[in-house]
This record gives structure tokens, sequence and C-alpha cells, in this order.
């Protein structure tokens, strides 16, 4: 049996799972954390601390189709000077509950788009940030850019701020599939968005590319690929596209019969896996790919990455705390999560506390399914020595879970004594391993395709 066939039987084709960017996954958050709760955990941040903080701008001139964001369409900059002024409250608040001392490890603006800023805009936010949590040494501040929101103006703004690490989107530079996502980006109007960057010291650079589009074929994403390489990007994330119409509206303008089956899918990531490995490129979880040098490969080989909401990170810092409506922040006591609707999440910081409408509290449970499930999505492997460092005394518990996932996947594990580990024939199925792990019902959430 060949090793499509082998995959299939196991279920990989038909499953719908979570991408295990948090865990539990955020359609398990419930009612029960607050403003309160999310300002106990703000205060319980250990003074003289790093903390990261996420930005969400949520305003775009246009809403491409197959965007699953939480965004918002805007022509005119008004709601964009109203949203800002919510921000600024909402730093002031933060900055009352924050210990003394704290300091910035990673920033990222995120949205949306967030290159739609006015440079004045820019430049006063990021000083506002700066003023409540300074920047630590070695802090990364990062930015999604969108070339087709971006000119020489703003990019200055962008690197006096302080930004040293750019995110541009690419998804697929072939017309046709541009064409059929509402995304028009041409390969020439991103590369002179990345030489504009580097011309101003910006040589970090991340970018995402997707398959699973509609129309997308081998070929075609090769094409891609090879002129994605052509920028010689630090980072890149293969996400998957996630169709999910019922969840996000604007992709019902997606034709169903356009998208590539699962295993058409799997061709398409194998595609594009192989001519990143063949660039010297190293295999960073299982949809990124960084450069030797670049601080997730060397994160990867220490054994220190880790897993958040933007993928993967080598960020150190315990504390994420999530500004603007619908982020989400993670602290050592749980998740929480601002209002998504940003009239609400307005509303909340006006009346002068947080928006914080559902979260989840850990449960000793959860923090030691969480991390099993982090070790998977990160390592491809659990080590029993590592999980008695750091959950001591379960490491029983843990060989009979590890037992079970090994049952669950007939062999196609390597079981030993010292741990589970996934060969690299069965890494397609690593979202599925880790599912078995999961202690929650996934049956009601919609997820996307395992592939």
């Amino acid at each position: 049996m060949d090793r499509k066939s082998q995959l299939a039987d196991l279920g990989l084709f038909d499953a719908k799972v979570p991408r295990y960017t948090s865990y539990p996954t955020a359609p398990h958050f419930s009612r029960d954390v607050g403003a309160d709760t999310f300002a106990s955990w703000i205060s319980s941040v250990a003074p003289e601390s790093n903390i990261s903080l996420y930005v969400h701008v949520p305003f775009c001139r246009r809403l491409c189709w197959f965007c699953a964001c939480r965004t918002q369409g805007t022509q005119s900059d008004a709601p964009v000077r109203a949203y800002l002024e919510t921000l600024r409250t909402e730093l002031t608040l933060l900055r009352n509950a924050l210990p003394e001392g704290v300091r910035l490890s990673r920033l990222h603006w995120g949205g949306g788009t967030p290159t739609l800023l006015s440079p004045s805009m820019i430049a006063d936010l990021a000083g506002e940030i700066a003023a409540i949590v300074p920047f630590a040494p070695d802090s990364e501040f990062s930015v999604e850019i969108d070339p087709n929101e971006i000119d020489g103006a703003r990019l200055d703004a962008l690197a006096e701020a302080g930004m040293n690490r750019a995110s541009i989107g690419v998804q697929d530079f072939d017309p046709e599939i541009q064409e059929s996502i509402g995304r028009r980006q041409s390969f020439e109007l991103t590369r002179d968005a990345v030489v504009e960057l580097r011309a101003r010291r910006i040589h970090s650079l991340n970018a995402d590319i997707l398959y699973g589009l509609p129309h997308q074929t081998p070929a075609r994403i090769t094409e891609s690929v090879q002129k994605l390489l052509s920028l010689a990007p630090d980072r890149v994330a293969l996400y998957g596209y996630a169709h999910v119409p019922w969840m996000s509206k604007r992709q019902q303008l997606i034709p169903s019969d356009t998208l590539p089956t699962p295993p058409e899918r799997l061709d398409l990531f194998e595609t594009a896996r192989r001519l990143f490995v063949w660039d010297h490129y190293a295999e960073i979880g299982i949809d990124h790919f960084a450069l030797p040098d670049d601080g997730l490969t060397v994160a990867a080989r220490a054994g220190r990455l880790r897993r958040n909401f933007q993928g993967y990170t080598d960020d150190p810092a315990e504390v994420l705390i999530g500004i603007g409506a619908s982020s989400i922040s993670r602290f050592p006591q749980g998740y929480a999560q601002n209002a998504p609707a940003t009239g609400a999440h307005t509303a909340a910081i006006r009346e002068g506390r947080f928006s914080t409408a559902r979260g989840h509290v850990f449960s000793p449970d959860d923090r030691l399914r969480g991390r099993l499930i982090e070790w998977l999505m990160c390592d491809f492997r659990i080590d029993l020595d590592r999980v008695e460092e750091e959950f001591p005394g379960q490491r029983a518990q843990v060989e009979r879970m590890l037992a079970r996932t090994d049952a669950d996947f007939a062999g196609h594990l390597n079981l030993t004594r010292n741990g589970l580990a996934i060969p690299e024939d069965a890494r397609p199925l690593t979202r599925m391993i880790a599912r078995s792990l999961d202690a929650y019902d996934l049956s009601k959430a919609g997820h996307s395709s395992a592939v």
C-alpha cells in the first residue's frame, strides 16, 4: 500500500481538526473569564519581567474573500481615528494595571491591515506603546505589511518606530487564483515592497503563502514558490487555506467546486515543501520554513520552539497581551479574549474597563495536555523525561495516554520507553495525533481540513 493510501485509511482526507495554536481551542472559551479576571491576571505579571503585546487593527481598504480574520472594510480614516483613540485608552488601562518595570519581548501589529494607518498614526500608536511598555534588549517589533497599502512615508514611520521584522502575505502570485480569492497583488508589487523594506535596514522578512486555493495546481504553486524564494524571506508560513464559509460569509464568493480535493491539497503542500527544503530552508513544525540562522531554526534545534496564535514562535515570554477588538491574551493562568465586535470593545473601554468577553482558566489537566500537544506540534515527539521534569508525578498517566494514541494510529508512530515520536512519513497526521490527546468535545467546533 502506498503512502497516500495509508494516510487515507487513517482518515487524513476526511478529518476536521484544530490547528492547535491554543489548548483548549477558542471554541471552548466561555464567559466565565471577564474583565475583572483579566485585570487580576495583568496585575499578577512579575515585576521587571518581559511580556509580548499583540495589537489588532481590524480595518481593510478591501476585504479579501479568502480571509476568515476579524476585519471590516473602510474607505474613510474616520473610524480608524476613533479606533486609535480607543486603543490609547485601552493602553492607559494596561499601564495602570501592569506592575513596574515590565518590558516588551515581542510587539506585533496584525489585522486587518495595520499599514493603512497614516505616518502620523503609526508614530502616535508606537509612541503610546513605548511609553507604557518599553522594548527589552533584543526585542522584536513586527508588522503585517500589505504591499497594496504601503508607501515610502509609512515605511519611514514604521522604521523610525523600531519595526525590525516585516510580515508579507503572498497567498499566491497566479493572477487567476488571485482573482478567485479577491486578492490582487502582483509579484512586482510585492518585490518592490521588499526592496523598500530592505532599503530601510528592515532585513528580517516573513512571508505567508497558501495551498489549497481555488484553481491551484502543482505547476502553479511551483511557480509562486519560486518567485517567493527569489525574494529570500527569512521565514515562510505555508498555511492550508481553510474554507469555512459558515463562519466567514465572504468565503461564499469562492465556489467550492474550484477547490482542490484533500489528496490534491497534500500534493500541493508536498510540492511547496520540497522546494523550500531544496533551497536550504529548515522545516519548522508542520507548516513553517526558516533559514538556517533564523531565530525559529535556532529555537527548534534547541527545543525552545513554541506555538501561539500567530503560528510558531521563538518568543520566550510567558505572557502575551492582546490589545484591540477580538484580540486574545495568554497568561500562565489561562486565556482571555476581547469583545470581537469593534463597537462592543469600544463601549467597554469608554466605560473604563477592559472588554474581555470570554476566555478559559487552565486546569491542571489543561496544562499537561496543552504542553503535550505543543511538543507534538513543535518537535514531533514527547519525551517522558521532559514530562517528568515539568509535570512531576505524571509520567505514568502520560505513558497510558501515549499507548492509546499509538494504538489509534496502528503502528505508524514510534512508541518507546522514552516517549512517542512521529516519523517523517506520518507527519501529515500531526494535527490528528494531537487531537487524540485533546480532552474536549470537537464535534461541533467547525474546524478545518486536517491537510
